[in-house]
């Protein structure tokens, strides 16, 4: 990730659905959005649009069927 992309201009959601992503990805290598979905409490319309930014501005990365983290310059704790 550049050092232009700032974290905190994230909406509250982005960080929720980032850190779901990222606590899948410790556990299991990856996230489907079935598990995301389930992980948020949000609708899958939800979680695909947090996604669709989250994606645009490298935080995740598609992977396989899934989201994977992108370069990063902080740490999330969960």
């Amino acid at each position: 990730m550049s050092e232009g992309h700032d974290v905190q201009a994230l909406s509250d959601v982005d960080i929720h659905v980032y850190e779901a992503v990222a606590s899948q990805t410790v556990e299991s290598g990856g996230a489907g959005m079935d598990g995301l979905v389930r992980a948020c409490g949000l609708t899958e319309e939800e979680v695909r649009h947090s996604l669709t930014k989250l994606v645009e501005h490298g935080y995740v990365v598609p992977r396989g069927d899934g989201y994977g983290l992108g370069p990063h310059t902080f740490e999330v704790e969960y």
